[in-house]
Parts: C-alpha cells; sequence; structure tokens
C-alpha cells in the first residue's frame, strides 16, 4: 500500500530539512537556532530511549548525534582559544609598538602628558588658535559689532537731521571703545557716508 500520512512536525522537517540539518552546517556557521535545533534532535532521540528500549540503528544515530555536538565543541572551543591567543599577541605587539614610539619620540626630556597633543605641522587643517584666543576674537567681533550697530543708529540720526535742515548735537557716549576700535568705526563711517 500507501505510506502512512506524514504528522505535521515531519512535514515541516521534511520542507526545510529538519532540525537534523543543523547537525550537518559547518559549528562556525551555527546560529543561535541551529542550536535549538540540535537539542531538540537529541531531547527527541532521549525521549525515545527513556519510553522503552532502542533498535541498534536507533541507538547509533542518537551516538553518532552526541559524537557530532561533541566535535562542534570542540572545534568552537578551539577556535575560540585560537583567537583569544591571537588577540594576546596582537596587544603585546601593540604594547610594544607604543612603548618603542614613547621612546623614540620624545626628544630630549620632552614628555608629554595625558592631557597633550602632538601636532604636524604640514597638516592643512591642524589647529592654529588655542581656544582662548578663538574666544577673545569672537567677543572682539561681538564688541565690534555692537559699537557698529551704535555707530549705524547715529549715521541714521546724523543722515535724518540734514535731510530736515537741524543740526545735529553731538553727545557723547561713555561706550568703553579703544582707540584701534575708533579708528575702525571711523573708517566704516566714511564709507558709509561716501556710500550715500
Amino acid at each position: 500500500g500507501t505510506p502512512p500520512p506524514l504528522r505535521e512536525e515531519e512535514e515541516e522537517e521534511e520542507e526545510e530539512g529538519g532540525p537534523e540539518r543543523a547537525l550537518e552546517k559547518s559549528p562556525f556557521q551555527l546560529t543561535a537556532g541551529d542550536v535549538y535545533d540540535i537539542s531538540s534532535v537529541v531531547g527527541r532521540d532521549l525521549l525515545q530511549l527513556s519510553a522503552g528500549p532502542l533498535g541498534p540503528a536507533a541507538l547509533a544515530r542518537l551516538q553518532f548525534r552526541i559524537v557530532r555536538v561533541l566535535e562542534m565543541l570542540e572545534a568552537l572551543v578551539t577556535e575560540s582559544g585560537l583567537a583569544a591567543e591571537q588577540l594576546r599577541l596582537e596587544r603585546d605587539s601593540l604594547r610594544r609598538e607604543l612603548a618603542e614610539l614613547r621612546g623614540r619620540g620624545a626628544p630630549a626630556g620632552l614628555s608629554l602628558g595625558p592631557d597633550k597633543m602632538v601636532i604636524d605641522l604640514t597638516d592643512p587643517n591642524r589647529p592654529r588658535f588655542t581656544l582662548q584666543e578663538l574666544q577673545d576674537v569672537l567677543q572682539e567681533r561681538n564688541q565690534l559689532k555692537a559699537q557698529l550697530f551704535v555707530v549705524q543708529e547715529e549715521l541714521q540720526c546724523y543722515k535724518s537731521c540734514t535731510h530736515t535742515g537741524l543740526k545735529p548735537r553731538y553727545v557723547p557716549r561713555s561706550t568703553g571703545i579703544s582707540t584701534s576700535a575708533l579708528v575702525k568705526i571711523s573708517f566704516l563711517l566714511q564709507l558709509a557716508v561716501r556710500g550715500h
């Protein structure tokens, strides 16, 4: 006759190759799902063993699967040990290289602290100013912008007074402007007056 109908589990196993397929994979290609499949296969065989005596073929199959799992574990442990040893060797090599660079890179008694850095003077993108210098420039720029705004207001007042025929009167301000800033503002005023 006809073969007995397959159970759902057996149909799924045939479609995907079954959980037994995980035992055929290289240990280095196993996924967590494969480990669960292997556990399922071995667990199922152990359940059959506890349910009653197994035939010689079933016992041989279980023995083969257990040996295969042990071989996979051995391969993974060996690979892990080799990788760890390789990392140790790489670390030691980098430490030696760093010590060598520190030894020959420090000119006559100069040693760099942990908060120091070496700058390549040929690098076009190297930092050229200290943070304090940049802050000072930014502060001066902001002061000059504020002073320019005041001068522009005064210029606008001066222009409106000359158009209406009124005489502008000079009101001294105590802006704390330096001489160099006054020269810059004066120059800007001259340009503004010439432009209009």
